[in-house]
């Protein structure tokens, strides 16, 4: 490895000997550094196999029923682990896009004192997507508390002039870092893009009644690794859903938000 490279594996350790319980700001470099292809490079532990046999198959570890991967951060960590099975040296990007559809997370250096440390498949999933786009976990989620109801009612009616919209979600978010936000969910028929246009325009059309200071986002319900998303599906009633409302143009309400005229 060159220099330049050393210095960027070292980048990851560094971030890594930062983080401790509640140091969500610590973490959130960690997971930059592994975001970043120059500075990610980890050592992954094969079980099964040599780096390149088609059989090959890394290792496994269950915490508090969650699977990870095992893996060393640098050439010394893995002379430290004693490992003495196969490895296989990778991209963090490369990896965490193989694994958290499988919602599978990284354990970073498990020899080392203290355990090492787990990065779940939801941030995996965020450091593929971009850490930007995701909220920071651990969320905090609920049914909104804030009153907004010109904003659903209008949306409601938009909606409803929507087809490609079947249902519409919401949650309250609130980020380990970052403020807290207003999420809805979307539940859509199809997404072509006329589809998906149609959908951008329909909020576009509607967040213009939402207060100042209350940041919007959305959620596609299909999103099967979406944490919010997950939610909505298990906690949230829709406040419109078109199966609800009968035949289009009828003008009713969503849920105790009357139509809007």
């Amino acid at each position: 490895m060159s220099a330049s490279g050393t210095a960027a594996a070292g980048q990851v350790e560094q971030m890594l000997r930062q983080v401790t319980p509640g140091r969500y700001d610590a973490y959130e470099a960690l997971l930059r550094a592994l975001a970043t292809p120059s500075a990610g490079r980890l050592w992954m532990l094969l079980w099964q196999g040599r780096s390149g046999d088609p059989d090959a198959r890394y290792g496994s570890m269950e915490v508090d029923g969650y699977f990870y991967v095992p893996c060393v951060t640098s050439a010394q960590e893995l002379s430290a682990s004693g490992w003495t099975r196969g490895y296989e040296v990778t991209d963090a990007l490369e990896a965490a896009r193989a694994l958290y559809p499988d919602h599978h997370g990284l354990w970073l250096n498990p020899h080392a004192p203290g355990g090492g440390l787990g990065i779940p498949w939801l941030d995996l999933r965020r450091v593929t997507a971009g850490l930007d786009r995701q909220p920071a976990g651990p969320l905090r989620l609920s049914e909104p508390a804030i009153e907004v109801p010109q904003f659903y009612a209008l949306l409601v009616q938009n909606a409803h002039r929507t087809p490609a919209v079947r249902a519409l979600r919401r949650a309250w978010v609130q980020p380990a870092l970052g403020a807290p936000y207003l999420a809805v969910g979307l539940d859509v028929y199809e997404t072509s893009p006329a589809a998906v246009e149609s959908v951008r325009a329909m909020m576009s059309q509607s967040v213009g009644v939402v207060p100042d200071g209350l940041a919007v986002s959305t959620v596609a319900m299909a999103d099967d690794h979406d944490p919010v998303a997950l939610w909505m599906r298990a906690n949230a009633r829709p406040f419109y859903d078109r199966d609800a409302h009968g035949p289009a143009g009828s003008g009713r309400g969503g849920y105790g938000y009357p139509a809007v005229h």
